[in-house]
């Protein structure tokens, strides 16, 4: 969820670049954004990626069980974007139209700016009602007999 929406409740045709953004990492990285966790440090999934990227090791985010199946290049340029569409503003996301350009072209990408939700879990769990990083739910059933008088 865009960071203007999850806060302010807008809605724009820049938060589904920010979801689309969420989405390729998690392709890329086999993790969920939710329930994230690293030993080493305890930073959310964008927070990780944002570390790596920074740190110029941005292949550490892809996923093992994938091997060496891909183009190193393609997968590069998926991190890219998807920390380009991850922006905090949403006038410094791309649109989606410039999206599908940037992952079908080889042409130069700017660098992005800092994600919005770079978080650590410490700063996670104030949104938490227990403190624990965890997720619940209430499932409830209603059953309606029709009886004909």
């Amino acid at each position: 969820m865009a960071p203007e929406y999850a806060i302010d409740g807008q809605f724009s045709i820049k938060s589904d670049v920010f979801s689309f953004g969420i989405l390729l990492l998690e392709i890329i990285s086999g993790e969920k954004n939710r329930g994230f966790f690293r030993p080493n440090h305890a930073l959310n999934l964008i927070g990780h990626a944002w570390k790596l990227w920074n740190e110029g090791k941005p292949l550490e985010l892809i996923d093992a069980t994938i091997g060496e199946s891909y183009a190193l290049s393609e997968v590069l340029r998926c991190i890219h974007v998807s920390l380009l569409c991850l922006q905090q503003l949403p006038e410094d996301r791309p649109t989606m139209s410039n999206v599908v350009l940037m992952l079908s072209s080889e042409s130069s990408l700017p660098q992005p700016k800092q994600p919005g939700f770079y978080m650590e879990r410490d700063s996670l769990e104030a949104f938490s009602l227990d403190g624990k990083n965890e997720s619940s739910t209430t499932n409830e059933l209603t059953i309606t007999l029709l009886e004909a008088r």
